[in-house]
């Protein structure tokens, strides 16, 4: 069995994609989880981060969609 990787950078650019289809705004996800600033986001959208375990649950949940629909692995 190989070990499986995150793709930090296209993780954080799917989930750019999904909140921009769902038309949400980062002021939304912001809110939503009890940020004081969307540093931690636009660092996600980057791929500089990914979110915590905690995050990504929510994320989906605000989202509506999977936590493996949000995640790509490195190829």
């Amino acid at each position: 069995m190989e070990y499986v990787k995150i793709n930090v950078k296209k993780t954080g650019e799917n989930i750019n994609r999904i909140r921009k289809e769902k038309d949400v705004s980062v002021e939304e996800i912001k809110n939503y989880m009890g940020m004081h600033s969307p540093t931690a986001i636009y660092k996600w959208f980057r791929g500089e981060t990914l979110p915590s375990i905690d995050n990504l649950v929510a994320l989906s949940a605000f989202l509506g969609v999977a936590v493996d629909e949000m995640i790509v692995r490195e190829e």
